[in-house]
């Protein structure tokens, strides 16, 4: 267990870079696809387009395995926390974009009325509302990128499930071992995925007002 828990650990410490630095960089993406100017929107699009399409297993070979022929090598935290953080701006940049389009443009034609430019109507109106109904969607996201961390055990991270392996590997007793990382992923999995439902509960309850 306690090989298993430092594991657990590593696994929590990967979620929180990918989702600390993705969920903003997931912000950048959403309004450079909204943006007027063509270099900015493709630039965006591209990221975004590659960051869905490739799963997170390649992401994470290629920048691992990859990018040491380009004269870049990385450790294997920083290179699950460079493909997790891609593969987490990508998705939630969606989920962002749809929030913000999802308010009535009148709001939009309010602000500029009364004399706020563009980023302070992004700041102060548009990003609080489409933030707050993207919040439950944002938070179910994060579970998969948690139980995504397990596909870190192919770069060598000594996350949970390589952990397990390992300990299997030393016991010859994968099945008692591997029911246990599963138990441990369910046991923050679950009550964050109630915390979820709950939130969208809120959520459409703010959005019905």
């Amino acid at each position: 267990m306690p090989d298993l828990l430092a594991g657990l650990s590593i696994s929590l410490q990967v979620t929180t870079f990918s989702l600390l630095f993705g969920i903003p960089f997931g912000l950048l993406l959403a309004l450079g696809v909204l943006a007027k100017r063509k270099s900015v929107k493709a630039a965006s699009l591209f990221l975004v387009e590659v960051g869905r399409g490739a799963p997170a297993l390649v992401l994470l070979q290629f920048i691992y395995f990859g990018l040491p022929s380009a004269g870049l090598a990385l450790e294997s935290f920083a290179a699950a926390v460079i493909a997790l953080t891609w593969n987490t701006g990508a998705y939630t940049s969606e989920i962002i974009r749809a929030s913000l389009q999802s308010i009535p443009d009148g709001q939009r034609e309010a602000a500029l009325s009364i004399g706020l430019n563009r980023l302070d109507t992004l700041r102060y109106v548009l990003l609080p509302q489409g933030l707050r109904v993207a919040l439950p969607a944002l938070l179910g996201f994060s579970i998969l990128i948690f139980q995504g961390t397990s596909l870190c055990f192919t770069i060598a991270l000594p996350e949970l499930v390589s952990r397990a392996y390992e300990i299997g590997s030393n016991t010859f007793r994968y099945f008692p071992v591997l029911l246990t990382a599963g138990a441990l992923y369910a046991f923050i999995s679950i009550p964050a995925a109630l915390i979820v439902s709950y939130l969208e509960r809120r959520a459409g309850s703010y959005a019905l007002r």
